[in-house]
C-alpha cells in the first residue's frame, strides 16, 4: 500500500538533502578556490616587491659606484646626505602606495 502523500514527503525530503549537499559542496569549493587565489596573489605581490627591491639595490649600488668613481672621491657628505634623504622619501612614498594597494 502506497500512500502518494507519504511518497511525496520522502521524495521532497530526499530532494532537500541532495540539494543541500550539492550547495554545501559548491560553497566549499568556491571558498577553497578563493583561498588559493588569495594565496597566489599574495605570493605574486611578495615576489614582485622582492624583485623591485633587488633592482633598486642594484641600481643604487651601480649608480653610487659610477658616481663615486667618476667624481673620484670628491663627493661631500652633504651630497651623500641628500641622496639618503631622497631614497628615504622614495621608500616612504612606495610604502604609502603599497599600503593603499593592500587596502
Amino acid at each position: 500500500m502506497s500512500n502518494p502523500v507519504i511518497d511525496a514527503f520522502f521524495l521532497g525530503r530526499a530532494l532537500a538533502e541532495v540539494v543541500g549537499e550539492k550547495l554545501e559542496d559548491a560553497y566549499t569549493n568556491a571558498l577553497s578556490e578563493l583561498g588559493k587565489f588569495d594565496a597566489e596573489q599574495r605570493e605574486n605581490l611578495r615576489a614582485f616587491i622582492e624583485e623591485v627591491q633587488l633592482r633598486a639595490q642594484q641600481s643604487a649600488s651601480s649608480e653610487y659606484t659610477t658616481d663615486s668613481t667618476s667624481s673620484q672621491g670628491t663627493e661631500t657628505s652633504g651630497d651623500l646626505q641628500e641622496m639618503l634623504d631622497q631614497l628615504r622619501a622614495e621608500i616612504a612614498e612606495l610604502r604609502a602606495e603599497l599600503k593603499q594597494y593592500r587596502n
